[in-house]
């Protein structure tokens, strides 16, 4: 399969550097793609004030997938307000196109915490502390008050919770951990639970575990190996997802795709990362988080041979050690130069 029309967001940063070698990879394993660039993130919103426009959005929906690179100022930067970008472009398009699936595959590298462990994390991506539900009473006064609530309705949940069973009964593993915290969250997580529970019954293969989320974050770094697949709410699966890049080997290794998966509208993909203003320019970020959102990218377009190739590629990069060893001559590996060297396996 070809031909698939691909919005592309660079984005600020990093983010058009690497998704530069991103698109140099799918093409590199035969994969044609209709691509349109669009200009969003913080610099486009200093300049001209916009974040996104409905328009554009409008132009989004009829892509087949969007690819993102990443978003966000510098460090310190306070020409754009705190959750301008995060609540207007990132969860404005979870919403508005119904992502409601954060899907998070990690693969443990050689030498880290997680060697060997093969795990993915299914993230509620539409509810939860980041639906926006709350506010402020008597705002600058020595006695205000700031609430800020979860949204769980029974629709998402479950529909998260089944997409992460139908996973779990596919990979050799067959084992689904809920990640909550039903000891003090006595309502939501009182509606997860029982959601796990009546689901499971339709999934009599697939063995189950509840885990508190605190207790989580312990047992992924003593003991990675043990998950197969978490489901867990938004906020949970933001912090837990972060940690998990972080054991296996780095952050710059996290791809995400944040999934329609009713396919009634398209799924953006995206790595875990940041921008990193940082590193900007000097051609050392890593893209490899970049190539395997765009090889789930593929694999949810249907070209599951090419996806599958390119993981398989990245896998061998990362397993032989590829990223300790930078080619003769060089003191690291470059960011055009991983590209290249994946590519060149494909």
């Amino acid at each position: 399969m070809s031909g698939h029309a691909v919005a592309v967001i660079g984005g600020d940063g990093i983010g058009p550097e690497v998704l530069g070698e991103a698109l140099k990879v799918v093409e590199a394993a035969g994969v044609a793609l209709t691509t349109t660039d669009y200009d969003l993130g913080a610099a486009r919103y200093v300049r001209t004030g916009e974040v996104l426009s409905d328009s554009v959005l409008d132009e989004l929906r009829a892509h087949d997938a969007i690819l993102l690179g990443a978003i966000g100022p510098p460090i310190g930067d306070t020409t754009v307000p705190p959750g301008t970008l995060e609540r207007g472009l990132l969860l404005r398009l979870r919403f508005e196109l119904d992502l409601y699936i954060n899907l998070r595959p990690f693969t443990g590298a050689p030498g880290s915490v997680a060697d060997g462990a093969d795990f993915v994390v299914i993230r509620e991506n539409t509810e939860g502390t980041y639906a926006g539900e709350g506010g402020f009473l008597r705002k600058g006064t020595p006695h205000e008050v700031a609430t800020q609530g979860s949204v769980n309705t029974r629709m998402g949940v479950e529909r998260c919770v089944r997409f992460a069973f139908d996973l779990a009964e596919r990979r050799p593993g067959r084992h689904l951990t809920l990640v909550h915290k039903t000891n003090v969250l006595t309502f939501s997580g009182d509606l997860w639970q029982r959601t796990v529970a009546e689901v499971a019954s339709e999934y009599p293969d697939v063995a189950r575990d509840y885990q508190h989320v605190d207790a989580a974050c312990i047992y992924m770094v003593e003991r990675p190996r043990a998950y197969d697949v978490i489901v867990t709410d938004n906020l949970f699966g933001d912090i837990l997802t972060d940690l998990a890049g972080a054991v296996c080997g780095g952050i710059g290794l996290a791809a995400s795709a944040n999934l329609n998966a009713a396919r009634t509208g398209p799924s953006m993909f995206e790595p875990v990362h940041g921008a990193a203003h940082d590193i900007a320019g000097q051609g050392v970020a890593n893209p490899l988080a970049a190539i395997r959102s765009a090889a789930l990218m593929l694999d949810h377009l249907g070209d599951t041979d090419a996806a599958a190739r390119i993981e398989k590629a990245v896998a061998d990069f990362v397993l032989s050690d590829q990223l300790s060893h930078p080619p003769a001559g060089a003191e690291r590996w470059t960011t055009v130069g991983i590209g290249t060297a994946i590519a060149e396996r494909l």
